[in-house]
C-alpha cells in the first residue's frame, strides 16, 4: 500500500484532479489516496464543487507518492512560500512526483524540477514556462519521465501519465486492465502530442 498526496488549492482544475486520482486508486488496495491542502476547509476547484481535505500541509510531508494538479490558480500559489516548500520537501520524501498541466509550472516554481526535463499545457506553454525558467521544457510531449518525476501536458493527458506511473510501480498488465475498467483508451506513446502542433510550438 502506497500514500498518495493529492494537493488541492482553491480553483485546481478538476479533471486534473480526478482523472490520475481514478487510475491512481487502483484497485483499492495498492494505493491510499490522502487529499492534502493549506488549510483544513473544504477546496473548490475553478468549477465550484468542494472537496475535503485530509491533511494540512503542516501536519505532514512525507508520502509515497505526490501528485499536482493544475489550473490558473496554481500560478498564484507559486508566490506562496509555505507551499513551495511543502512542495520542495514532499517532493524528495516522495519515491514518485507527478504534476498535470500548470502543476508543473508550480512544481517548477518550487525549484525541483531545476536541470530536469518537464512538459505542460500547450495552450498555455509561451505563457507559463517562463516561470520557472532552469527546467528543461519539452514542446513536444504527452508527458516526460525524468527519474522519479513524471508532468503532463494539459488536463486529461494527466490520465496517460497516471497510468504510465501505475505501469511503473504496478506493472502494466494492472495499467491496462486499469484502463479497460474506465472505458478509457490509453495513450502509451508518450511522444503523441498533436496539441503542440495545435499550439504553434512546433
Amino acid at each position: 500500500m502506497r500514500t498518495i498526496a493529492a494537493l488541492v488549492f482553491p480553483g485546481f482544475e478538476t479533471l486534473d484532479y480526478f482523472g490520475p486520482i481514478e487510475m491512481l486508486g487502483g484497485f483499492g488496495k495498492e494505493t491510499e489516496i490522502i487529499t492534502v491542502a493549506k488549510g483544513a476547509d473544504p477546496v473548490p476547484s475553478v468549477h465550484g464543487q468542494r472537496i475535503v481535505v485530509d491533511k494540512r500541509i503542516s501536519e505532514k510531508n512525507d508520502y509515497d507518492l505526490l501528485l499536482i494538479p493544475g489550473g490558473d490558480a496554481a500560478l498564484i500559489e507559486g508566490q506562496d512560500e509555505e507551499l513551495l516548500q511543502w512542495l520542495r520537501e514532499a517532493s524528495a520524501n516522495a519515491e514518485r512526483v507527478m504534476a498535470v498541466c500548470t502543476g508543473t509550472v508550480l512544481l517548477g516554481m518550487a525549484g525541483v524540477l531545476d536541470g530536469r526535463k518537464a512538459t505542460t499545457n500547450k495552450m498555455d506553454f509561451t505563457e507559463t514556462v517562463h516561470l520557472a525558467p532552469q527546467v528543461d521544457w519539452v514542446k513536444e510531449a504527452r508527458w516526460v519521465e525524468d527519474g522519479k518525476f513524471f508532468t503532463s501536458s494539459g488536463v486529461s493527458a494527466g490520465m496517460d501519465m497516471a497510468l504510465a506511473v501505475m505501469a511503473d510501480l504496478f506493472g502494466t498488465e494492472m495499467a491496462d486492465r486499469l484502463a479497460r475498467s474506465c472505458e478509457y483508451e490509453w495513450h502509451r506513446d508518450a511522444s503523441r502530442d498533436p496539441f503542440a502542433k495545435l499550439a504553434g510550438l512546433v
